[in-house]
């Protein structure tokens, strides 16, 4: 391993996300600015200011922690609970705070808000919480959304300029025999059943053209021919050194990799019609239309990931005190995606190209996982602040159609100690995942 290429393969990814936390924060400021809110400060990263400089009414720097970023607009909480609940009016002065409030999480909330407006005026028509619903829905859904658009040109690049690997219908391989899918890749032994693909007579550069009497367009489509015919009996057409010739064989039911209806491999596996053969393969570049469609299908993985999130990361703990080995397709942190970046980029057995693609991919993919995990609606996550907003439009939308008082502004201060929940329980995640990543890390090679 190339310790030079390692540390660049590390500093390359920690670039790429500092480059896509500064834009997330950045669609929040230019669009808070567009819209007329007040926004003091921009910064890259948490902790220590490392360096800053003011422009106008806005402090531009970065920080010492580079796990985050944060644009301060001011006035996100309303500055009153009263005040937010009875203005219907969004440039109206609001009431000074009620006193009284009693107990741990009021108190939370109270410092909150006296927090917000320390260096505030209450009544500056600039605030936050002021702007209709719509464009505070679009100031917190801009971040997630740019990561998101990061993503598809990424992988857009990949998909057009590199292309991805595809199998095509001429047999590479032919296995010899059938053997059970725990054994799966060992050599065949006396006594094992031969092949269908090997009784048809079937050999590396055949190109299969029919299936039963079916053409074949793609490798999808045999495949899913050969599923769907369990025990039964196969006519295969197949050309060989120009001439088609055809075969006739029975394919039989084993245990296989289950697919989806994209034809992409899922975790476990389904008993399934079996041929014995495996395909060649080829790079072809795709257009627009693919990486749309493949960022459909990646979408709905992240969505299904995150909603398995905790369970994963249960895991993890339990592999950092050793009570389990680390399942390899655990979440990782920055740092263990750091890490995979050295490994792959330091890796000289696979060609250059490859490895900067690997490196892009990993980039975008992390950009499409912030940007769905910030669409989570929980504060204090953008999608909170959207959810938020989002309640706002259409309860204010609801009364004007029953021509009732318009009920103001949502105070998500209300909110905050469900903020703080899910902050103690992020930051435990974080610190759970990176003491993996140092104790039993996630390894690609």
């Amino acid at each position: 391993m190339s310790v030079a290429l390692y540390t660049l393969g590390v500093l390359f990814f920690a670039v790429g996300v500092a480059v896509s936390i500064g834009l997330h924060e950045l669609a929040h400021l230019v669009l808070a600015k567009g819209f007329g809110a007040r926004a003091t400060q921009y910064f890259v990263g948490f902790g220590r200011t490392l360096w800053s400089t003011r422009r106008g009414e806005t402090e531009y720097g970065v920080k010492a922690v580079p796990l985050g970023g944060f644009v301060k607009i001011v006035g996100m909480l309303p500055p009153t609970e009263s005040g937010a609940q009875r203005s219907g009016d969004e440039g109206a002065p609001q009431a000074r705070a009620r006193s009284g409030s009693t107990g741990l999480f009021s108190q939370l909330v109270s410092d909150a808000r006296a927090a917000e407006y320390e260096h505030a005026d209450p009544d500056d028509p600039r605030l936050f919480y002021r702007l209709p619903w719509w464009k505070k829905f679009l100031v917190m859904g801009g971040g997630a959304t740019i990561n998101v658009l990061i993503a598809f040109v990424l992988f857009a690049g990949i998909f057009g300029l590199h292309g991805t690997v595809e199998p095509t219908t001429t047999v590479k391989v032919v296995s010899q025999c059938v053997v059970p899918a725990s054994d799966a890749g060992r050599a065949c032994k006396p006594g094992d059943p031969v092949s269908p693909a090997a009784r048809a007579g079937l050999r590396p550069g055949d190109r299969i053209v029919a299936f039963n009497g079916a053409p074949i367009r793609g490798w999808r489509d045999l495949v899913t021919m050969i599923r769907a015919n369990e025990n039964g009996r196969a006519v295969i057409v197949y050309v060989r050194n120009g001439v088609r010739h055809t075969t006739t064989t029975s394919t039989t039911v084993r245990s296989v990799s289950a697919i989806d209806s994209s034809g992409r491999v899922r975790s476990g596996h389904v008993r399934a019609g079996f041929l014995g053969v495996v395909s060649t393969t080829t790079m072809q570049r795709h257009g627009l239309l693919f990486t749309l469609d493949q960022m459909r299908a990646m979408t709905w993985d992240t969505v299904v990931a995150l909603g398995h999130l905790p369970v994963k990361v249960w895991g993890v703990a339990k592999a950092v005190v050793g009570a389990q080995q680390r399942d390899p397709n655990s979440p990782v942190s920055v740092v263990g995606a750091g890490r995979v970046a050295g490994q792959i980029t330091s890796d000289s057995a696979n060609p250059l190209g490859d490895r900067i693609v690997f490196l892009l991919s990993l980039l975008a993919g992390l950009n499409l996982f912030i940007g769905m995990f910030n669409f989570v609606p929980l504060l204090p996550l953008d999608g909170g602040h959207m959810a938020g907003a989002l309640y706002e439009g259409i309860r204010r939308g609801v009364a004007r159609v029953l021509h009732r008082p318009d009920p103001g502004f949502v105070d998500v201060a209300k909110l905050l100690p469900v903020a703080y929940v899910v902050a103690g329980l992020l930051l435990v995640m974080t610190l759970v995942l990176v003491a993996g990543d140092i104790v039993a890390p996630v390894s690609v090679g």
